[in-house]
């Protein structure tokens, strides 16, 4: 299984703001990571109720959350603030007009870590469930869960456990989407306030080599 740092430095995300902030209120206890693109040209995925997805670009913000005691971590890829794309021509109503998703990306775990230089790691269990605000709905990756069940790189206990967080991922966070929205809307404007008040920024080892040099 694959280690994969949440501040995305294998997407090539490592320079920008990131913070990593643990959070206990009323409906989440867990860790927010948050990601904001300062520059970058949009990148696009396909799907069919919403049509092209943006999900990288220039002002987006990508808001990972880590919930505890769950087997997955979700990522809601946001628009720039108070903006979404207008070719999406069914795009909903959000809870807070500030805060616009474009789509909802989550990884099945085995576990999270924490790297020397104190970034949050997830151990990747291949499946993911994909989701947008119009509706699509996705699981996908199983071709990958299943052969790493046949290579022997997972075992039975944890293919079956994939399976069993990916249906509680599609009961919990897809049955009702607008609330889903509203759930991460409120989570994000509490690590927003924390940030305007000071909270730092996390620099990872190779933002800081970057800014020693």
């Amino acid at each position: 299984m694959k280690r994969k740092r949440l501040n995305r430095d294998g997407w090539g995300f490592m320079f920008y703001p990131y913070y990593q902030i643990r959070v206990d209120d009323d409906f989440f206890h867990g860790m927010v990571c948050l990601i904001r693109f300062t520059d970058g040209e949009a990148n696009y995925w396909q799907t069919p109720k919403a049509g092209r997805i943006q999900v990288t670009g220039a002002g987006m913000t990508w808001m990972q959350l880590v919930p505890d005691g769950c087997g997955h971590v979700i990522t809601v890829k946001y628009f720039p603030d108070g903006t979404h794309d207008s070719e999406r021509k069914n795009y909903p109503v959000t809870s807070n007009p500030k805060y616009q998703p474009s789509i909802w990306y989550v990884d099945i775990i085995d576990g999270i870590e924490y790297d020397e230089d104190g970034v949050a790691v997830f151990i990747d269990k291949y499946l993911d469930v994909i989701f947008t605000p119009e509706g699509d709905v996705k699981v996908d990756d199983r071709d990958e869960l299943d052969g790493a069940l046949a290579s022997g790189d997972i075992n039975k206990e944890q293919y079956e456990a994939a399976l069993a967080e990916a249906d509680l991922v599609l009961d919990k966070l897809t049955s009702d989407i607008p609330k889903t929205e509203e759930w991460c809307a409120k989570i994000r404007r509490i690590v927003e306030d924390r940030i305007v008040n000071g909270e730092p920024e996390l620099i990872s080892r190779e933002k800081k080599a970057l800014e020693e040099n």
